[in-house]
């Protein structure tokens, strides 16, 4: 007589659905993904729609007063709402305390530069009250990103061991343009001098590539967060 193996169970190991946490946790990330994605694209849209500002020695924020200001705020407001929502994914995985606070300054501090306005060019030794409390939000929110960047290095390596090279690199990347930007913020206050007479300035080239890394970070942290838990 043949005897019938048991035909798998639906609920077995190997095909458990996800949860409908883990499901919210990755729509989550790909929402967060979206927007870094839509806004690294507005400010490379504002920096080519507006030629009479150089991205090399004017800051992004700066734009807001050009044909496509309305981008830079879009994209301001896109990347705070995502570091936000990723402050929510981190929280509901249990990651560092310290980290999420960290990266929940650089949110709360991008939303208030966005808010606030930035000055028009060649405006840097007289700011208007918009434009102080613009610096006294971004220049906190930088500083803030970096070192969520530190401390949550290890907890989302560990969930997400592939991209750890990855998580390196913009952590590197960040820690080192921060730095450079506060080295040209506080040059460039005094007047322009860092430079060459046709470039006076880099700060503008410098604050996109600490953009850029923390865009960068934020998207690879969102990543790491919606892999499953690693089980010790």
């Amino acid at each position: 007589m043949q005897t019938l193996s048991p035909t798998p169970s639906s609920s077995s190991p190997s095909t458990v659905r996800p949860s409908g946490a883990d499901r919210r946790t990755r729509l989550g990330a790909r929402a967060v993904l979206a927007a870094a994605g839509t806004a690294t694209a507005a400010i490379a849209a504002a920096d080519l729609l507006t030629p009479e500002y150089s991205p090399v020695t004017e800051v992004i924020s700066r734009y807001v007063n050009g044909p496509a200001g309305w981008m830079v705020t879009t994209a301001l407001f896109l990347i705070a709402g995502a570091s936000g929502l990723l402050v929510t994914l981190l929280r509901r995985a249990g990651a560092p305390r310290a980290g999420r606070w960290a990266a929940g300054a650089w949110a709360a501090g991008v939303a208030v530069a966005a808010v606030f306005p930035a000055d028009p060019p060649g405006r840097w030794g007289r700011p208007s009250t918009s434009d102080i409390v613009h610096g006294m939000a971004a220049t906190p929110a930088f500083l803030a990103l970096p070192v969520a960047a530190l401390v949550l290095h290890r907890w989302l390596a560990r969930r997400w061991t592939r991209g750890a090279g990855a998580l390196r690199a913009v952590l590197g990347a960040s820690l080192v343009s921060t730095v450079l930007l506060l080295v040209c913020l506080v040059d460039v206050m005094d007047g322009p001098s860092l430079g060459t007479e046709a470039v006076p300035t880099l700060v503008g080239l410098v604050e996109r590539l600490a953009v850029g890394a923390a865009l960068a970070w934020t998207a690879l942290a969102a990543v790491a967060v919606s892999r499953p838990a690693v089980r010790a």
